[in-house]
């Protein structure tokens, strides 16, 4: 039976603290980056409101090379601009930057996705009404849009989770480093299977917490 002598449980806290703050922070600037980058892809692409094939084909490509780079590999090329923006290309504040820049892409797609699902009789009531392009995206589009947009915070918020742990490969603290530094290098099982169980249940909670605002902005 395993013993768990290994386990340090404030060592675990502090790497639990420390990737619900990598997690937490990177997805408010995902949100924010992936949202407008989102909103714009939609609305330049064919038989929308701002239709611009140019800026969407650029940016369209811009999105799905960065979504097509390993997370690690990402971290790795990106490092002399995370140190210029935090100061340092390592730890927790070094992590930020890369999730960010991996995740906003990803979020913009499901974002674009989300909107091409509101009915389209509904914007052009809406225009027919005398509605400006802005009251159309804030009062139309993102409202009609809430559930799927919930649904796509919910699956960025747990990818994540898992991001956070490869971070671990630059040293970039939080479960995914513990589990790297003593569970893999020390062959401490014991400290491997807490991270992993804790990472699990990170991630239940975030899924079920998305699923229940999705069933709650879903009512009509």
């Amino acid at each position: 039976m395993m013993s768990f002598e290994n386990v340090r449980w404030e060592e675990i806290w502090e790497a639990t603290k420390d990737t619900l703050y990598m997690m937490a922070a990177s997805l408010l600037f995902t949100i924010i980056f992936g949202l407008m980058i989102g909103i714009v892809l939609f609305l330049t692409s064919r038989r929308q409101l701002l239709q611009q094939p140019m800026v969407y084909g650029i940016l369209s490509v811009i999105v799905n090379v960065l979504r097509s780079v390993p997370f690690v590999i990402l971290m790795i090329m990106i490092m002399p601009i995370t140190k210029w923006i935090t100061g340092t290309s390592l730890g927790v504040e070094g992590s930020i930057p890369p999730l960010v820049v991996a995740a906003t892409p990803f979020f913009a797609r499901l974002v674009e996705t989300s909107l091409r699902e509101v009915d389209r009789g509904v914007i052009e009531a809406a225009q027919a009404m005398g509605a400006s392009k802005w009251d159309v995206v804030r009062r139309v589009l993102l409202s009609e849009a809430r559930p799927g947009l919930m649904a796509a915070v919910t699956i960025t918020a747990v990818t994540l989770v898992s991001y956070t742990a490869m971070s671990g490969v630059i040293g970039g603290g939080g479960l995914g480093d513990l589990a790297l530094r003593y569970g893999y290098q020390r062959f401490q099982t014991d400290v491997m299977l807490v991270t992993v169980v804790l990472l699990i249940v990170l991630v239940q909670l975030l899924q079920m917490a998305g699923d229940a605002l999705v069933r709650r902005y879903s009512r009509k």
